[in-house]
């Protein structure tokens, strides 16, 4: 007697998904089964262990590099390690609630092996059947899966478990049945189309940043009066752009206000680290999170009362340059500057009151802006190129430039 074969039962990995148009669904899938489905890259490229893999993986390897760019030798792939430990100190709960990795964006090349029927009638929702062996392919997201995978292979490095990682849900979502050009159109625009986030301004929303949680003290401490009424610096603070328009109702962005605190905090030192996360790690020796709070929310807040008159004006104090510039004067009266000449805070405010703040070119130009033909003053330039000149005119009255902002 001859027993009858299957016909319609196919073998894969099944993923219960929803589709958001015909050749694309969005799901979440165990972190094991997406590193089955998905290789490692770092694998991949590494031609010794390719030449003895399973001709399946070389086979996706060969895919995969139709439609991604190299992970080896680039800053790609110098993030995967952080980017790992980022995750396992998610994974463990040291974050709470604020870590996030956004969905993985997975190419199928060619169809899924089946399509089930909705589970929930007039939900989408099914199950879908990517065969064994089917090529998937992260076309955004590697770098995640990348660092996924390194934790797997690892994760007592990371200071993580096994048990931890089992119980992960990564989202993601999967195109299928695109030819190559479109799975690269999709890595292009993915890549290229959106606009990416300024660095300055990311920071300002990094609220394990310890620039951006003493700049967020600093304004809250400021009591000012504004149309009438007494409220916080705070609300006068735009947390949401890096540039002031003349429409706005704020007076300074939080990325500036978190380059005063950073110069503040490292003077000179401060200008190279406006655009990187400032953690514990990297405070001056022997300053701890605690000292610098109880030192520098008390004397910049004053700084900023004394010169509220001149955010309030518009003037040129709003300035990224500027506040750096005045940030490096502050740090001379915190007590760990190193170097320079010490200030009392009193001083400090001694030095500042015989500016002129105004937006003018026979004060600013040269120092923290240029002018152009008609004296329009442009504060392009930024913080790390003219924090350091703002700060020579602020702590040094007698040179060329300290007279230039007095007006002398």
């Amino acid at each position: 007697m001859n027993m009858t074969m299957p016909t319609s039962a196919v073998e894969g990995i099944r993923l219960t998904v929803t589709p958001f148009r015909p050749d694309a669904v969005i799901g979440t899938m165990g972190l094991p089964t997406l590193l089955q489905l998905v290789p490692s890259p770092k694998t991949e490229e590494d031609a010794r262990a390719l030449k003895y893999a399973s001709g399946v993986l070389r086979r996706h390897a060969e895919v995969r590099g139709m439609v991604q760019r190299m992970l080896k030798a680039t800053q790609k792939g110098r993030n995967v390690t952080s980017y790992a430990s980022y995750i396992a100190s998610g994974v463990n709960g040291d974050h709470g609630a604020a870590w996030s990795t956004p969905p993985i964006t997975l190419w199928l090349d060619g169809q899924p092996g089946a399509i089930g029927d909705e589970l929930v009638p007039g939900t989408g929702i099914r199950t879908i059947t990517v065969a064994a062996g089917s090529p998937v392919v992260a076309i955004d997201g590697e770098t995640q899966v990348t660092a996924w995978h390194e934790l797997y292979d690892d994760p007592a490095r990371f200071g993580c478990a096994y048990e931890k990682l089992d119980a992960v849900r990564v989202p993601f979502e999967l195109y299928f049945g695109l030819s190559v050009e479109d799975a690269r159109q999709i890595f292009y625009d993915r890549n290229v189309e959106g606009v990416p986030v300024a660095k300055n301004l990311a920071m300002s929303m990094d609220q394990r940043d310890i620039g951006t949680q003493l700049a967020h003290r600093v304004a809250e401490a400021v009591k000012v009066e504004h149309e009438g009424k007494i409220v916080p610096f705070s609300k006068l603070v735009q947390a949401r752009k890096r540039q002031l328009t003349k429409l706005d109702p704020e007076l300074v962005t939080l990325s500036a206000l978190r380059v005063l605190v950073i110069t503040a905090l490292h003077g000179r030192g401060g200008l190279a680290l406006s655009s990187s996360t400032v953690h514990e790690d990297d405070l001056p020796g022997g300053v701890t999170v605690r000292q610098a709070e109880e030192q520098l929310v008390p004397l910049l807040s004053r700084a900023i009362s004394a010169l509220y008159p001149h955010f309030a004006a518009r003037s040129a104090i709003s300035a990224p340059a500027v506040l750096a510039g005045l940030g490096i004067a502050a740090h001379q009266a915190t007590g760990w500057a190193s170097s320079g000449r010490l200030l009392t805070a009193d001083e400090l405010t001694e030095l500042l009151e015989s500016v002129h703040w105004e937006r003018e070119a026979r004060y600013w130009d040269g120092v923290a802006a240029s002018a152009n033909a008609s004296g329009v003053l442009n504060f392009g330039g930024g913080a790390k190129d003219s924090g350091g000149r703002v700060a020579d005119a602020l702590l040094h009255p007698d040179t060329e430039y300290g007279r230039k902002i007095r007006g002398w």
